[in-house]
C-alpha cells in the first residue's frame, strides 16, 4: 500500500539501484531491462526471443544477484522429462531394509528460474511448467507442493532456429504477462562488451533489494489509480486487435485469425500501474498503455497463414491497433 509520496520516492530509489547494478554488468538493452523489471515487479512472468549471443541468460542472472532471489536454470532439450523439470518421488531404504518414498524437488524450485531456449523441449515437457506458472505449485501423485516465493518463469527463445524445435501452444504462451524482443547491439554497445570481457576487471552486480521489497512494491503498484476514460481505452485496443470487431484496422482483419483474451486486458493495467509507480505518479496515463501494449500483446495474437507466409510482425499489427484506438478518442 502507498502510503505517501516519500515511499513513492524510496521505491523509485530503489528501483534506480536495481536499474544501476545492472547496468554494471549488461551493456545497453535499457528497454529489455526496464520491460524485465516490469514483468518481475508486477510477479509475471517473460518470454525472451533473440538469437543467441546476445546476453539473455547474463541479464537474468544479473537481476537474481541484484534483487537476491534463488536461481535455477533449466536447459531444454528434445530428450528432457517432465520430471527432470518438477522432481519425482525417490525410494528410501531404512536400516532395516524397509522402503519409503521421499521427494526429489527439481529445478522449477527457484524463485527465478530460467529456462533456456524453451521450444526445444517436447510439448509434453513444455507443459510441465504451466501448472507451476499459473497456480505456482507443482503435483507430483497426488500431493502438491508449494513453489517459493516470490516465483518467476523467464524463458529464452531462438527465433531464427526452427530445425528441432516445438512451438509453444497458445494456452501456454498467454500465460506469459510479456513477450520481450532482445535486439542486437549497436557499434558502440559491440565495443563496450569487448572491453568488459576481454580485460581482467570484473563486472559484477551487488544485491540492492531483495524478495520482500520486491512484494512491497508490487502490493504498492496495485493502489496506482487508474481512470474510466483510461480504462475504457485499454479495453479498446484489446478489442481492436479481434478480426471481427467493428473498427478493427484492415492489417488485423487480413492477417489475425484470434486477438487477445482477457490475460491482455489484465495484463495492460498491471504493467501499466507499475510503469506509472516507477515514474513516481499515482495514475495510470495513456502513454503507459501504449508503451506497455507491445510486450503484451505480440504474443497475444495470432496469425493467420496469409500473415505468416508474408511475415508481417505483431508489432507492426500492434502500431495499427493503437493507431486505431487513437483515432477513437
Amino acid at each position: 500500500m502507498i502510503e505517501s509520496k516519500e515511499q513513492l520516492k524510496q521505491w523509485q530509489t530503489v528501483l534506480d539501484s536495481v536499474r544501476e547494478q545492472i547496468g554494471r554488468v549488461i551493456v545497453g538493452q535499457t528497454e529489455v531491462v526496464e520491460q524485465l523489471l516490469w514483468c518481475i515487479f508486477t510477479g509475471g512472468h517473460a518470454l525472451l526471443e533473440g538469437i543467441p549471443g546476445l546476453g539473455k541468460t547474463m541479464l537474468v542472472r544479473t537481476i537474481a544477484d541484484t534483487l537476491d532471489l534463488e536461481f535455477s536454470r533449466i536447459q531444454f532439450t528434445p530428450d528432457l522429462m517432465p520430471a527432470d523439470i518438477t522432481g519425482t518421488n525417490v525410494i528410501q531404504f531404512g536400516a532395516r531394509g524397509e522402503t519409503s518414498y521421499q521427494f526429489q524437488r527439481g529445478p522449477i524450485f527457484g524463485n527465478l528460474v530460467l529456462a533456456d531456449e524453451i521450444n526445444r523441449a517436447t510439448p509434453k515437457t513444455q507443459s510441465a511448467l504451466l501448472e507451476a506458472m499459473q497456480e505456482k505449485t507443482v503435483t507430483i501423485g497426488t500431493e502438491t507442493h508449494r513453489l517459493p516465493r516470490p516465483f518467476f518463469v523467464l524463458a529464452t527463445q531462438n527465433p531464427i532456429e526452427n530445425e528441432g524445435t516445438y512451438p509453444l501452444p497458445e494456452a501456454q504462451l498467454d500465460r506469459f504477462l510479456l513477450k520481450i524482443n532482445v535486439t542486437y547491439p549497436t557499434p558502440a554497445e559491440l565495443k563496450e562488451i569487448v572491453r568488459r570481457t576481454t580485460s581482467s576487471e570484473i563486472f559484477a552486480a551487488e544485491k540492492v533489494a531483495d524478495g520482500t521489497v520486491l512484494e512491497e512494491i508490487r502490493e504498492g503498484a496495485k493502489d496506482i489509480l487508474i481512470a474510466e476514460d483510461i480504462l475504457d481505452y485499454a479495453v479498446k485496443v484489446l478489442m481492436l486487435s479481434h478480426p471481427g470487431e467493428a473498427g478493427a484496422p484492415d492489417s488485423v482483419r487480413r492477417y489475425v485469425t484470434f486477438g487477445s483474451g482477457p490475460r491482455g486486458i489484465q495484463a495492460l493495467i498491471t504493467v501499466g500501474k507499475f510503469r506509472a509507480l516507477s515514474q513516481g505518479r499515482l495514475h495510470v496515463s495513456l502513454g503507459d498503455i501504449r508503451e506497455v501494449a507491445y510486450p503484451v500483446l505480440r504474443h497475444r495474437i495470432l496469425l493467420n497463414f496469409e500473415g505468416q507466409a508474408t511475415g508481417i510482425s505483431s508489432d507492426s499489427l500492434i502500431r495499427d491497433i493503437l493507431a486505431a484506438a487513437d483515432a477513437a478518442l
